[in-house]
């Protein structure tokens, strides 16, 4: 990938909350949805910075949430 790609991203995301980076101009992955976010590569690379604060997949996160609710 060159400094001088000037092709459209989008920001897609999956059921477990996270990000990923994909090309406009192609299908989306199965498994994956478009988040509404595109742009350039790095427009799109900072957004995902700004909103994915917790990398850990939805169903990790959940764990401690549920494990403490037994107790």
């Amino acid at each position: 990938m060159s400094d001088t790609d000037e092709s459209r991203y989008r920001v897609l995301h999956n059921d477990e909350e996270q990000y990923s980076l994909w090309r406009a101009d192609r299908e989306l992955p199965a498994g994956w949805h478009a988040e509404g976010t595109e742009g350039t590569r790095q427009e799109c690379l900072d957004h995902i910075g700004r909103v994915w604060t917790d990398i850990r997949p939805l169903s990790l996160r959940r764990q401690p949430a549920e494990a403490g609710a037994g107790a």
